[in-house]
């Protein structure tokens, strides 16, 4: 499925998230303030992030976040979290939302905005092939030495589709601070 053109911001989702239910197996989870488990620090960001305000740093190793927002997060061949595409729909923030509740170390993070730049998505677009050669390599491995070897084909096809509209419409949210209206120019990368 191809992505709309533009950016849409996931926070104000974010904002109304708590007190949301999310049905998962046999139990029902509800989840709290975002600011209560959303605390993982920029500085130490797992480098496969995909530019936005979402990522995950030195999360747990129990892999959960995969099983619950298995088109969002993956996790590297240690175990850590990322995550590989940012939300565009409130259902698809509840899953980043309940992937980040359920690592008990409280290292997913939100503030992402805050410190992505024009300069530094450019930069991170520049050097994917890093993310794709870790891909390839990790798709490549021993099967019993990740969990999740399923997400590597939806990374991959990301990488080479709709996320390059994607981070053009981040740009212009950076640059801007609003969406683009459907006839504005979007920025190169």
């Amino acid at each position: 499925m191809s992505e709309r053109p533009g950016y849409w911001d996931p926070l104000p989702a974010v904002r109304t998230s708590a007190g949301t239910t999310l049905p998962w197996e046999e139990t029902v989870t509800v989840l709290a303030p975002a600011e209560t488990y959303l605390m993982g620090r920029w500085a130490e960001r797992n480098w496969r992030n995909v530019p936005g305000p979402f990522y995950g740093a030195e999360t747990d190793t129990c892999e959960m976040g995969p099983e619950v927002a298995p088109r969002h997060v993956m996790c590297d061949e240690n175990g850590q979290e990322f995550v590989f595409r940012q939300p565009r729909q409130p259902a698809e923030v509840n899953r980043v939302l309940f992937a980040a509740w359920n690592d008990p170390c409280g290292q997913y993070g939100m503030d992402g905005d805050q410190w992505w730049t024009t300069q530094s998505v450019r930069s991170w677009w520049q050097e994917r092939a890093r993310l794709r050669e870790w891909a390839e390599h990790f798709a490549t491995a021993p099967s019993g030495s990740h969990r999740f070897p399923y997400g590597l084909a939806d990374l991959l096809s990301y990488l080479d589709g709709d996320l390059q509209a994607h981070l053009r419409g981040y740009l212009f949210w950076l640059e801007e601070g609003r969406p683009p209206t459907g006839s504005e120019t979007l920025p190169d990368l």
